[in-house]
C-alpha cells in the first residue's frame, strides 16, 4: 500500500531514473514514486543503441531496463512522453508541459544529455542523423541496412566512441564509411595519441576511411537528400547519409531555470552535486549524464557520460534521498565493442593529467592492458581483449600507491600482486 503523504519525483526516464525508482522500492520506501520521461518508450539502456541493437545482433526488447508491467507492480507512476517545463523550489512542485502540477518531497533530476548539433549548411537535408534515443537507433538501423544493400556511403563527423561504434556497425551491413575528425587520431582527447593509432589501424583493416585534421563545413544535397559533404581543407566526400557524432551536452535547462548550481561548460558542464549527489537545494538530487559530482576518491568534480555511471548513480541518489549516508566514489567505467575488439576502461585520465603510458601484452594482436600514470600511480587502465581484470585495475587506481613499472608491464606478474 502506497503512503501518499510522501512523494519522490524523478525527472528523466533513462537508466539512472529507472534504477533510482527500483532502489527506492527495494530500500522499503512506501511513498509515491513518480517517474517522468519525455520519450514514449519505457526506460531503456543506451549502449545497445550503438552496439548490439544497431548492428542487428540484439532485438529491440533487449534494451529495456524493466518489463513494462514492472512499473505498475512496483507502484511506480509513469508519465511517458511528458516534458517537465518548470521546477518551483519554493512550492516544491514540478509542472508538466500539459499543465499538470506535481508536488514532491524529494526530487531527482536525471535529465541526461543531448547530442551536439552540426552548425553548418545542409543539416536540414534528409539523411542527416544523430544517435541518442531509441527512435534514432530504430531509424539509423534501417538506414545502415539500406546503405549496405545499395553500396551507399555514410560520412561520420567525429571519431569518438559513438562514431567508431557506428562505423563498425555500418561496415557490418556493408556500407561504405568515411570518418571526418579534426584531431590526428580517433579518441585523441579521450585516450591520447598513444592508443588512438590502434583504433585507426583496426578500422582501416575493416575498410573505414579516415579524414583526419579536418571538419565538415557543408552538407550538400540533391532533391532535398544528402549527396556529399565538404571539409575545411577543400575536400569533398560522397555521402548518402551523415551522422553527427561530435559529443553530447548535459540537459541543464530545467536546473538552470530553477536556480540550481551549475558547472561551467569549460569544465564539463552539468548540475553541480556533492558526493551524495545532492544539488545546491537540499531536497533536489541529480544523477547520470547530467550530474557533475564531487568525487571523494579522485578529489575532483567529474561528469561522466557512461552506462555504469547511470547504473550506479541512480541507486546512490535514491539512497541519499532516503536519508542514508552516501559517498558516491565509484571508479568511472565504460566498455566498447568494435568488430572483434572488446574493451573496458576504468579510471579518469584526461589529457594533461598523466605523465606516462605503460602497455602490458601484445599490441600487435590487440590483446593488452594500457595504463595511464602520474608519478608512477595508476590513474586509469584499459583492457583490450583481455578479460576478468577490471577489479585489480580498479584496486590499483583506488590504492593510489606507486607501482613498479617493469612489473606493471610484465604479463607474467599478476595484477593483484602489485597492490601489496
Amino acid at each position: 500500500m502506497v503512503d501518499a503523504h510522501r512523494t519522490f519525483v524523478i525527472v528523466g526516464g533513462g537508466l539512472a531514473g529507472a534504477k533510482a525508482a527500483e532502489t527506492l522500492r527495494a530500500e522499503g520506501f512506501t511513498g509515491r514514486v513518480i517517474l517522468i520521461g519525455d520519450e514514449r518508450d519505457h526506460p531503456y539502456e543506451r549502449p545497445p543503441l550503438s552496439k548490439g541493437y544497431l548492428s542487428g545482433k540484439e532485438e529491440r526488447d533487449s534494451v529495456f531496463v524493466h518489463e513494462p508491467a514492472w512499473y505498475a507492480q512496483a507502484d511506480v507512476e509513469l508519465h511517458l512522453g511528458q516534458t517537465v517545463v518548470a521546477v518551483d523550489r519554493d512550492a516544491k512542485s514540478v509542472t508538466l508541459g500539459e499543465g499538470t502540477v506535481l508536488h514532491y518531497d524529494k526530487l531527482l533530476l536525471a535529465t541526461g544529455a543531448e547530442p551536439r548539433r552540426l552548425d553548418i549548411p545542409g543539416t536540414g537535408l534528409a539523411g542527416v542523423h544523430h544517435l541518442r534515443r531509441l527512435a534514432h537507433a530504430d531509424r539509423l538501423r534501417r538506414v545502415l541496412a539500406a546503405l549496405g544493400r545499395d553500396n551507399g556511403h555514410l560520412v561520420i563527423a567525429g571519431a569518438g566512441w559513438i562514431g567508431l561504434e557506428v562505423a563498425a556497425a555500418a561496415r557490418g551491413y556493408g556500407a561504405e564509411v568515411t570518418v571526418v575528425e579534426p584531431e590526428p587520431t580517433p579518441l585523441h582527447q579521450v585516450i591520447g595519441p598513444e592508443l588512438g593509432q590502434v583504433f585507426t589501424e583496426l578500422h582501416r583493416e575493416h575498410g573505414v576511411r579516415f579524414h583526419f585534421g579536418a571538419r565538415l563545413t557543408e552538407i550538400t544535397g540533391q532533391d532535398g537528400v544528402v549527396f556529399a559533404v565538404r571539409t575545411d581543407d577543400g575536400e569533398e566526400h560522397p555521402a548518402h547519409g551523415v551522422l553527427a557524432a561530435i559529443g553530447a551536452a548535459p540537459r541543464t535547462a530545467l536546473a538552470e531555470a530553477a536556480g540550481l548550481g551549475l558547472v561551467d561548460r569549460a569544465h564539463g558542464g552539468g548540475i553541480a552535486v556533492d558526493a551524495s549527489l545532492r544539488t545546491s537545494d537540499p531536497d533536489i538530487y541529480a544523477a547520470g549524464d547530467v550530474a557533475a559530482a564531487q568525487h571523494p576518491l579522485l578529489g575532483s568534480r567529474l561528469r561522466v557520460e557512461h552506462w555504469a555511471n547511470a547504473l550506479n548513480g541512480g541507486p546512490a541518489a535514491a539512497r541519499a534521498m532516503l536519508g542514508q549516508d552516501v559517498s558516491y566514489d565509484r571508479v568511472p567505467y565504460f566498455f566498447s565493442d568494435q568488430y572483434d575488439l572488446g574493451l573496458e576502461y576504468s579510471g579518469w585520465a584526461p589529457p594533461g593529467s598523466y605523465d606516462q603510458v605503460v602497455m602490458r601484452g601484445d599490441a600487435g594482436k590487440r590483446q593488452m592492458i594500457v595504463f595511464w600514470l602520474k608519478d608512477r600511480r595508476v590513474l586509469a587502465g584499459m583492457n583490450i581483449n583481455v578479460w576478468d581484470v577490471t577489479d585489480p585495475i580498479q584496486q590499483l587506481i583506488r590504492s593510489g600507491a606507486p607501482v613498479d613499472l617493469e612489473a606493471l608491464a610484465d604479463p607474467s606478474v599478476p595484477l593483484g600482486s602489485l597492490n601489496s
